[in-house]
C-alpha cells in the first residue's frame, strides 16, 4: 500500500508538470486592439479651443506616451533601490513544522571498545511533534556587498532619470518642428488649395485650345508643362505641411482621427541673437547634459565593481541567535535560546579575484571613454546647433526679404491683370511664386525655432520648471513653461 500510494502521488505530480501554451486566438486579438484603442482616446483631455505652441508642449509633457514609459521606467529603478536597502538588514527567519512517522523512532548504541551493544534500543523522540525556532543572523560580507549593491542601484535610477529627462527634451524638441511647419500648413492650405484650383482651371483651358488648333502647338505645351509643375510642387507641398500635424498630433497625444485647429500668429516672430559666448555654452552643456551626467553615474557604478571584486575574496563572517521550541515530551528543556557565530571562506574566490579585478577596471576605463566620447559629442552638437540657428537666421532674413518683393511683384501683376496689360498665365505664375516663397519663408522659420530649440537641448536645459510634476492642468502647465522659455529667451541666453 506504501509503495502504490508512493506511485499514484508520483503520477499526479507529474501530470501536474505537463504545460501547454495555447495561441491566441483572433477574437482575442481584436478585444485587445478594441481596448488600447479606447485606452488611448480616453487618456487626453479633449480639445476645446485651437492649440498654442505652449499647450502642444504642456500636452505633450502630460500625455506623450514615450515620455510616460520613461517615467514607469525611472519608477521601476527607484523601486529597486528602495528595494535594495532591505538587503542591508539583518535576516530575521521564522520556521514552523509538524513531524510525524507510523512507528516509534528508537536507537540504539555499541561499544567502540567492546564492540558489543551498550544500550538496549530507545526511543527518545515522540512520533509526533511540532518545532518552531525565530532566528537572526547576520552576515558581514553580505552586508558590504548589499550596500555597494544598493548604491550601484541608486545610481541606475539617476541614471533612468537622465534619460527621461533626455526623452523629454528630445520630445519638446520634436514638438517645436512639428508645430511651426503645422501652422505653416495652417497658414497656407487654403491659398495652395485655391492655387491648385486655378491651376486646374487654366490648364483645362489651355488644353482645350490645344486640342482645337486655336492657339500655337510649342507655347501651349509649354504653358501647360509649366502649370503640371506648378501643380506638383503644390501638392508637394501641401502634403509635406499636413504630414506635420499629424506628427504633431501624435507628439500630444492625440489619435491621428481627432481634428484640431492651431493658434496662426499674426507675423513671424523675429529672430532673436545669441549673445553668450560659444565656450560658455559649452562649459554649461558639459555640466548640464543628460549624457554627461550619465556618464558620471555609470563611472560610480564601474567603481563599485572594483570594491565588489575585492570584497568577494574575503572570508564570510556570520553570527546569529534565535528563539527555538519543541513539543516533544522527552526533552528535557522544550525552549532556549541558541546562538553563535560561524566563519566560512570559498578558496576558490581567491584566484578568481584577479580575474574579477581586471574586469571591472576594464569597465571602469570603458567608461572613461564613454565619458570623454560624450562629452566630445555635446561639444560638437553645441557648436552645431549654434552655427545652424545663425545661418538659419540670415535664410529667414533673406527669405522674408525675398516674400516681400515677391508680394509687390504679385501686386503689380494683378493690377496689368486687372487691366488686361498681362495674361492669365502670368498671374497664376506670380501666385504660385507668391506661395512658394510665403512657404519657403513659414519653412525657414520653423526650421529656425527648431534650431532655438535645439540650442537650448544642446546646452541641457530642462524644457520644463522644478514647480511642474505634470499632474498639473493643461493650462497650468502651459503657463509655467511660456514664463520659463521667455524668461530663457533674456540675455544673456
Amino acid at each position: 500500500m506504501k509503495h502504490i500510494w508512493i506511485s499514484g502521488v508520483a503520477i499526479i505530480a507529474l501530470t501536474a508538470c505537463q504545460t501547454s501554451v495555447e495561441p491566441v486566438n483572433e477574437n482575442e486579438f481584436a478585444t485587445a486592439a478594441q481596448v488600447l484603442k479606447g485606452q488611448i482616446e480616453t487618456q487626453t483631455a479633449p480639445v476645446t479651443q485651437s492649440i498654442g505652441l505652449y499647450e502642444a508642449m504642456a500636452r505633450a509633457l502630460k500625455y506623450n506616451l514615450d515620455h510616460r514609459v520613461a517615467m514607469m521606467e525611472t519608477d521601476l529603478a527607484r523601486a529597486d533601490y528602495d528595494l535594495s536597502r532591505y538587503d542591508l538588514l539583518p535576516k530575521v527567519v521564522a520556521s514552523g513544522g509538524y513531524f510525524g512517522r507510523d512507528n516509534n523512532p528508537g536507537a540504539s548504541s555499541i561499544s567502540l571498545l567492546s564492540g558489543r551493544e551498550s544500550l538496549e534500543p530507545s526511543q527518545s523522540t515522540e512520533r509526533e511533534f511540532l518545532s518552531g525556532d525565530l532566528t537572526a543572523s547576520w552576515n558581514i560580507l553580505d552586508f558590504g556587498l548589499s550596500k555597494i549593491r544598493a548604491e550601484q542601484l541608486g545610481n541606475e535610477a539617476l541614471i533612468y532619470e537622465e534619460r527621461r529627462r533626455k526623452a523629454v527634451i528630445q520630445i519638446m524638441e520634436d514638438v517645436h518642428r512639428a508645430y511651426w511647419r503645422a501652422v505653416s500648413s495652417e497658414r497656407l492650405s487654403t491659398r495652395l488649395k485655391a492655387l491648385e484650383s486655378d491651376v486646374e482651371t487654366a490648364f483645362a483651358q489651355s488644353r482645350q485650345l490645344y486640342s482645337a488648333r486655336q492657339t500655337a502647338p510649342m507655347p501651349a505645351l509649354s504653358y501647360q508643362r509649366e502649370l503640371n509643375d506648378i501643380q506638383g510642387q503644390a501638392q508637394k507641398m501641401s502634403r509635406e505641411l499636413t504630414l506635420a500635424k499629424m506628427e504633431l498630433a501624435a507628439l500630444m497625444g492625440l489619435t491621428p482621427s481627432e481634428t484640431f485647429s492651431l493658434v496662426v500668429p499674426a507675423h513671424n516672430e523675429q529672430p532673436m541673437r545669441l549673445v553668450m559666448p560659444l565656450d560658455e555654452m559649452i562649459d554649461h552643456a558639459l555640466v548640464k547634459r543628460p549624457e554627461i551626467r550619465e556618464s558620471a553615474y555609470a563611472k560610480r557604478i564601474a567603481a563599485g565593481d572594483i570594491k565588489r571584486a575585492a570584497l568577494q575574496a574575503l572570508p564570510s563572517l556570520e553570527g546569529f541567535a534565535g528563539l527555538n521550541g519543541n513539543t516533544n515530551d522527552f526533552l528535557f528543556n522544550q525552549d532556549w535560546v541558541s546562538y553563535g557565530a560561524r566563519v566560512s571562506w570559498n578558496l576558490l574566490d581567491v584566484f578568481k579575484t584577479p580575474v574579477r579585478k581586471k574586469r571591472a577596471k576594464a569597465k571602469a576605463k570603458l567608461e572613461e571613454q564613454r565619458a570623454l566620447a560624450a562629452a566630445m559629442a555635446v561639444m560638437t552638437q553645441v557648436g552645431v546647433s549654434r552655427a545652424r540657428y545663425q545661418s538659419l537666421m540670415q535664410e529667414y532674413t533673406t527669405a522674408n526679404v525675398g516674400a516681400d518683393v515677391q508680394s509687390d511683384i504679385l501686386n503689380q501683376v494683378e493690377a496689368l491683370t486687372r487691366a488686361s496689360s498681362s495674361s492669365r498665365q502670368s498671374l497664376i505664375r506670380e501666385r504660385m511664386n507668391t506661395i512658394i516663397s510665403e512657404a519657403r519663408r513659414d519653412i525657414i522659420h520653423a526650421e529656425m525655432q527648431d534650431a532655438a530649440a535645439g540650442v537650448f537641448s544642446a546646452m541641457g536645459y530642462d524644457p520644463y520648471g522644478v514647480d511642474i510634476s505634470g499632474k498639473e492642468d493643461i493650462s497650468e502647465i502651459a503657463e509655467s513653461l511660456k514664463s520659463l522659455w521667455m524668461q530663457r529667451r533674456k540675455p544673456p541666453a
